[in-house]
């Protein structure tokens, strides 16, 4: 990959002793001040299948919205920061995940001492699956350094792409609205992450920890650095309006097809998808919206929400078209895997009836 020789890109300052203590203070900061406000600021009850959850995320991000505007109007903030010391950060953040998750790993003494237990496993998948501390469930609050480090990040880039070529262009004004709204849309139905696998059944060791604070923030914006770099090839009207369509449709797929089964999951068949009430196959299979078309429609509505991010960035390169390629391998397998497992669970007549209703994988009259 060549970088220009007028790119955000020469904004990252190599690492440091004194870098990694002045970074090491940023992360610490942020991430206790987001723990504080996860443990006292007005929160919202929420119910999974096994327990009560107290989610401060929405009110957390609309203060965020709210301060981060006017920081910036008053000349008091910048977040170039992030930008100059992302290399530091990567570093250091790779670190507390290491130690956080040994402290994870130590914290269960009657875990640690189970017979046959193996070491290496414990500490990759974690031993409790809801660690509390200070009445905070942790594997839900690392939810909040992750995605509001996400948001962070990507407004790090605009603001870098202002000061080096003095202006916003098209593509970093939809990568910005893409991701506010992805994030938005996340935390007006917070709940609904109370009922996902990784809630539910996983434990909370490094795998989460590092997906949480590695993963997400610092591959989802991988995008962000080539849309801030693409002022060069400005993105035509066809594909603006393009990716546009593309986004707004993905986005409205992918969340109101995981929201309908989840309504149904939680309050029951009494609740009406688009206006009419809700049938099931046999008391269990949804036949009602996104569900009686497609048996994995909401996969294909995340790859095409990605895929349009990755369009902010015109075709500049082709990095930032590997995450939406990389969860269209993973994901139809996926889906695939999700067809066999749930023909098992349902029995093959049963199975065989929901397909003939919704006889599409991922892709109406193609897949």
């Amino acid at each position: 990959m060549t970088i220009k020789s007028e790119s955000v890109w020469n904004y990252v300052e190599p690492p440091s002793i004194d870098g990694l203590i002045k970074v090491t203070g940023y992360f610490l900061s942020y991430f206790i001040c987001l723990f504080l406000a996860s443990r006292f600021l007005p929160s919202i009850t929420a119910k999974s299948p096994k327990k009560t959850y107290q989610l401060t995320g929405l009110l957390l991000y609309l203060i965020l919205t709210v301060l981060i505007p006017i920081g910036y109007y008053t000349n008091n903030l910048s977040l170039l920061f992030i930008i100059r010391n992302y290399i530091s950060f990567f570093i250091v953040i790779n670190i507390f995940a290491i130690l956080f998750s040994l402290y994870l790993f130590k914290r269960s003494e009657a875990v640690r001492t189970a017979p046959n237990a193996n070491r290496l496993i414990d500490y990759w998948h974690g031993r409790e699956k809801d660690p509390m501390l200070f009445g905070v469930d942790l594997k839900v609050f690392f939810y909040q350094p992750s995605l509001l480090g996400l948001a962070l990040v990507n407004l790090s880039l605009a603001e870098a792409q202002l000061t080096l070529y003095g202006a916003f262009t098209p593509g970093m004004i939809c990568y910005q609205v893409f991701w506010y709204l992805y994030l938005l849309t996340h935390y007006i139905r917070e709940d609904f992450m109370l009922w996902t696998f990784d809630i539910i059944e996983d434990h909370f060791g490094f795998m989460l920890v590092w997906g949480d604070l590695i993963y997400v923030p610092f591959l989802y914006s991988i995008a962000g650095w080539f849309v801030a770099d693409n002022v060069q090839q400005p993105l035509s009207m066809t594909w603006m309006a393009c990716t546009l369509i593309l986004h707004f449709t993905g986005h409205y797929i992918f969340r109101e097809s995981n929201w309908q089964k989840f309504d149904v999951r939680k309050y029951g068949s009494d609740v009406k998808i688009w206006g009419k009430k809700v049938q099931l196959l046999e008391g269990r299979l949804l036949l009602s919206g996104f569900w009686g078309i497609g048996r994995h429609l909401n996969y294909t509505g995340e790859i095409l929400l990605y895929l349009s991010i990755a369009l902010c960035s015109g075709t500049i390169s082709y990095v930032p078209y590997i995450l939406p390629f990389s969860l269209f391998i993973l994901l139809s397998q996926r889906a695939s895997r999700d067809d066999q497992r749930c023909r098992k669970k349902y029995g093959d007549k049963t199975w065989n009836r929901y397909c003939q209703h919704a006889k599409f994988r991922m892709i109406p009259f193609i897949y």
